[in-house]
């Protein structure tokens, strides 16, 4: 039978090792120790830098440095510290009470435009994640995802009520509320591939710049029917071919500028830009970019080229060619966008428009815990086109029907 517990109630302690502050009520210890046999002592009295710092005759400045700034100590005190501090059940400063005497958590936020699984299968968006994780590790900071929601106004709120000391906002739309909400904390914030906004710092690539290249080289190839494959316009879903008034509200600044990039090229090379042929998929993964290709090469008006404004849905577009036993680049060429690893590895490897993924990420991140004074830093980095093998010259009727 189990002991009885009793009302009487008397604070002690368990002696648990490392972990000895733990405290339960008396009559809760002797149930305890009647059924588990649990060892105890008396509590101790509570603790602070200062205690430790009487103890071995410092001061109290130097035990904070001990848990906080272990740099500015001699190893042989610090351990003397920490070892004294263990003694006498001492675990460290209360972080909380650290948090609110500064004003600093040490935590910063991300915002997401998806949900944290896409994101860790999204490789361009892991790439950038990874220059951002690299450098908050090097300063010892802490990030905090905040992802997208299906109720996107519903994401406001863990915005206005986390305990950070920063955001970098990544790849948001134009009309994302959490926009507004980030800039209504009044703390330093960093957008990297999202809208420029003012009072915010920016970093970005040359879309346009980038897909204008990607278009002129398979222009100079002497390709004519050309056609898009595009990730999301807006954050509504979309998919199916692109209209004239659907890419005037584009809400999406890296898809909106890497489309006008296609259509500069050929603009200025005297060709109709309005007849290009774009192909929206909802999302910007294999599998979509699988489907998206297939619609645009089962048309009457097949194109021999693809521009595609991702390397995910290009490795798609290659998958649809396979399917339709189109031969790449003989029978169509195709021209990604990004240069994740996958490209140089496919078959065969994609030509491609090379953006520094990592470097976006941490030059974000830098510019977020370096922080500023005055104007909010703006930054935008070159692109590159990488010539691979999915890209070749576009051949005649006469040559197809050669072979």
């Amino acid at each position: 039978m189990r002991p009885a517990i009793s009302t009487r109630r008397e604070k002690v302690g368990i002696d648990k090792g490392p972990n000895r502050p733990y405290c339960i009520d008396q009559e809760l210890y002797r149930y305890s120790t009647e059924v588990f046999g649990v060892a105890t002592t008396t509590r101790k009295p509570n603790v602070t830098l200062q205690t430790i710092a009487d103890r071995l005759g410092v001061s109290r400045t130097t035990v904070s440095n001990a848990f906080s700034r272990p740099d500015q100590l001699a190893p042989e005190l610090r351990d003397r510290v920490l070892a004294t501090a263990r003694d006498l059940d001492y675990c460290g400063p209360d972080p909380v009470a650290k948090s609110l005497r500064s004003g600093k958590s040490g935590a910063y936020g991300m915002v997401l435009t998806e949900s944290l699984s896409y994101l860790m299968s999204d490789p361009a968006a892991l790439l950038i994640l990874q220059g951002i994780a690299e450098v908050f590790d090097e300063r010892e900071a802490g990030l905090l995802a905040l992802p997208a929601r299906l109720d996107r106004s519903s994401a406001v709120g863990p915005i206005l009520s986390a305990g950070v000391d920063g955001f970098i906002a990544y790849s948001l739309s134009e009309d994302d509320p959490r926009m507004a909400a980030l800039m209504a904390r009044n703390l330093p914030v960093v957008v990297v591939h999202a809208p420029e906004t003012p009072g915010a710092a920016f970093i970005a690539i040359e879309d346009e710049a980038g897909a204008y290249a990607a278009a002129g080289h398979l222009l100079d190839l002497g390709h004519r029917r050309i056609s898009v494959l595009s990730f999301p316009l807006a954050e509504d879903n979309a998919t199916g071919l692109v209209s004239a008034e659907r890419l005037r509200l584009s809400t999406m600044a890296p898809t909106r500028d890497r489309i006008r990039g296609y259509q500069r090229a050929l603009a200025d090379r005297n060709l109709n830009a309005a007849q290009l042929v774009i192909w929206e998929c909802p999302i910007n993964s294999l599998e979509a970019g699988t489907l998206g290709a297939g619609q645009l090469l089962d048309r009457a008006d097949r194109p021999t080229a693809l521009l595609v404004t991702s390397d995910q849905l290009a490795l798609g577009a290659l998958e649809a060619a396979r399917n339709r036993g189109l031969r790449v680049p003989a029978d169509l060429a195709i021209v990604g966008f990004d240069d994740i690893p996958a490209a140089a590895r496919s078959d065969p490897p994609l030509t491609t428009v090379r953006q520094p993924l990592r470097p976006v990420g941490a030059m974000g991140a830098r510019m977020l815990l370096d922080g500023w004074e005055g104007e909010p830093p703006r930054q935008t980095l070159p692109t590159q086109l990488v010539v691979r093998a999915s890209s070749a010259p576009a051949r005649s009727l006469e040559q197809r029907n050669e072979e």
